[in-house]
């Protein structure tokens, strides 16, 4: 994939056979997103859940960062406003949970360092495969910011108590192999073999039972957030053991050959 610098703009959608890529694009300013890029991804993740060619997601950045966060302008502006509005981490909330919940499993590829909401925006995201030079930081409690609490939890429950709490009372920065330790990169790559790493990760996701791993994506979901629709979840087991991926599963596990779904 090609980090080269296009003129900046919204995010950019890029299809190529069962594969579609987001790129944040905006590298001059380290992809900070703008308040009208939050509507453009979510309208994005819809089209990309509406295609059913469309088997995973990349969401990567444009240049030497995948994102520095949202537009700290557009909070101060909220902030001072005298009337009641939308707030920036509400707006900025509603695409990070959109993305959890998106039906094709997800990769973020990070390309470069990740910094205040689109740390959130990453891990909110099924895989994170990140170069070894990445680092990332919450800055939260240097701003006076009460982060919204579906990020929180989104921390916790992936991170762990200790680290959320690490993460966002210190707002430290920390790097690379300290993002793999406690779990927040799937894996670390020099940046020459990233491109391959997430190619192995996106082939290996793309050739699998769509319905399944999307029934199983959202089981572990609502798991993690002590929120399992269980009678949901188990009419999709039912369902599985009677559909058609299943016959196609066996039937080219018995030919020993990659099944067909």
């Amino acid at each position: 994939m090609s980090d080269t610098a296009d003129a900046a703009s919204s995010p950019v959608l890029e299809i190529t056979g069962a594969r579609a890529t987001i790129r944040l694009n905006r590298p001059k300013h380290l992809n900070r997103l703008q308040a009208e890029d939050l509507g453009e991804l979510v309208k994005l993740f819809d089209a990309v859940e509406a295609d059913p060619a469309i088997r995973v997601l990349v969401l990567t950045g444009t240049g030497r960062a995948f994102s520095a966060g949202y537009d700290l302008n557009s909070v101060a502006e909220r902030a001072v406003s005298a009337s009641e509005q939308q707030s920036a981490g509400s707006a900025f909330e509603v695409v990070v949970n959109r993305l959890e919940d998106l039906g094709v499993p997800t990769i973020c590829r990070l390309n470069g360092g990740v910094y205040g909401g689109s740390t959130d925006l990453a891990l909110a995201c099924d895989f994170r495969i990140g170069v070894d030079t990445a680092e990332m930081f919450m800055p939260a409690a240097r701003l006076g910011l009460h982060y919204y609490p579906s990020g929180i939890k989104r921390y916790v429950t992936r991170l762990g108590l200790d680290n959320a709490k690490k993460l966002f009372l210190t707002a430290q920065k920390i790097s690379a192999p300290e993002m793999l330790r406690i779990g927040y990169l799937t894996a670390m790559v020099p940046e020459e073999t990233l491109d391959e790493e997430v190619d192995k990760l996106a082939n290996i996701l793309a050739g699998n039972a769509p319905q399944a791993m999307a029934g199983m994506k959202r089981a572990i979901n609502e798991f993690a957030r002590g929120e399992l629709d269980e009678a949901a979840a188990d009419q999709r087991h039912r369902d599985s053991m009677r559909g058609d991926e299943i016959k196609e599963g066996i039937k080219a596990f018995a030919e020993k050959r990659a099944p067909r779904f």
